[in-house]
């Protein structure tokens, strides 16, 4: 039986209080930088931490594959999955002042609703575990509670998720532990877990522009992420709060080369764009930034401009070097931009992946 979280009275060690005070300081300056390009710079690093939470459940695609999927082009399995992350991001994002139990069902629907559609938005009705067999938890290292259970610890936890008592960071990652710790769900308890962090953040106002992507950060030392949510399960919530903090240093560390590359690729562009001020050329880059593959269907859409305008803020970009036609294309006329996808596939390359195991 997992043990109520609702009424806690959360006491760390001192060493474990000072990390996530420093760590949420270290978050609070990085949402505040990136917030002056926030319309660009909010969804790549949403995709960016959707990208790393999928990867730490061995679902890895490169930012081109994930770029297709967002448009609805012919893209791999993994990076449709990792689109139905963004989405369940975003919901994280939408419903942050209203965490709970439908909440977190519509984050888990948003996540799996194109790829397992039937489990999508559903407690579990089965036993599971972390470990063992297929076919029993004889030797696992982890057994979830039974199914029955499910709805009374989640609305425990939800009643824990909306103290305003604990530390934003500490918050987040207790709620976190104790939400991988009921496993609500036969699928996507990690990734869900992990998007509930960013509603937790949000929520507590320690995030209010951007998503800071510390599952980049987790990602970097898997082993150690899990080995905390294990001390966690053991009794010491001092290990998850350790290791989130540490991972805000390596996400926000590893964001900040990433927002650098970005504005680095901007500046070259808008010095190389040859247009009137007025021209759909200047609001394409900033689409760009966030868009690195797209079509003129997406820029029309996006940008409110006729087909022929499309095409000539296209052109303008295509003549900077900002975007190139992609090839090998048979139905549809696609444009990339290639420093942007080389930012983004950088940023995941230096996330890197030192461990291997489940949330």
């Amino acid at each position: 039986m997992t043990p109520a979280v609702a009424d806690l009275d959360v006491r760390l060690p001192r060493a474990a209080a000072a990390a996530a005070e420093e760590a949420s300081a270290v978050i609070r300056d990085f949402d505040a930088e990136a917030a002056g390009d926030v319309a660009p710079f909010a969804a790549i690093l949403l995709r960016s931490e959707s990208a790393s939470s999928s990867q730490i459940e061995n679902l890895t695609s490169g930012a081109k594959q994930i770029a297709l999927a967002e448009l609805g082009e012919e893209a791999r399995r993994n990076a449709v999955q990792i689109v139905g992350n963004v989405h369940a991001m975003q919901a994280a994002i939408a419903l942050s002042e209203t965490i709970d139990a439908d909440a977190i069902l519509a984050m888990h629907r948003a996540l799996l609703e194109g790829a397992e559609p039937e489990a999508a938005g559903r407690w579990r009705t089965e036993q599971v575990w972390i470990g063992g067999t297929g076919y029993s938890p004889h030797g696992a290292a982890f057994v979830a509670p039974h199914p029955g259970r499910v709805p009374t610890a989640i609305a425990d936890l939800v009643a824990f998720a909306h103290r305003d008592d604990i530390p934003p960071l500490v918050h987040a990652a207790l709620t976190h532990a104790q939400f991988e710790t009921i496993h609500p769900f036969p699928d996507g308890n990690g990734r869900t877990g992990r998007a509930l962090i960013h509603a937790l953040l949000r929520r507590r106002g320690l995030t209010r522009s951007v998503t800071v992507p510390v599952s980049a950060g987790l990602l970097v030392d898997t082993s150690a992420y899990f080995d905390a949510l294990t001390a966690y399960r053991a009794g010491d919530p001092a290990a998850i709060v350790l290791e989130l903090a540490r991972a805000t240093h390596e996400a926000v560390a590893n964001g900040r080369i990433l927002l650098a590359d970005l504005r680095a690729a901007r500046s070259e562009w808008r010095m190389r764009i040859k247009a009137r001020s007025d021209s759909s050329a200047w609001p394409l880059v900033e689409l760009v930034l966030r868009h690195p593959v797209v079509n003129t269907a997406t820029v029309q859409r996006e940008l409110g401009i006729s087909h022929t305008n499309a095409m000539r803020a296209i052109e303008r970009l295509v003549a900077a070097g900002a975007l190139a036609e992609v090839g090998g294309r048979r139905r549809s006329v696609l444009w990339q931009s290639t420093q942007v996808l080389t930012a983004l596939d950088g940023f995941a390359a230096r996330a890197g992946r030192r461990g291997v195991g489940r949330a």
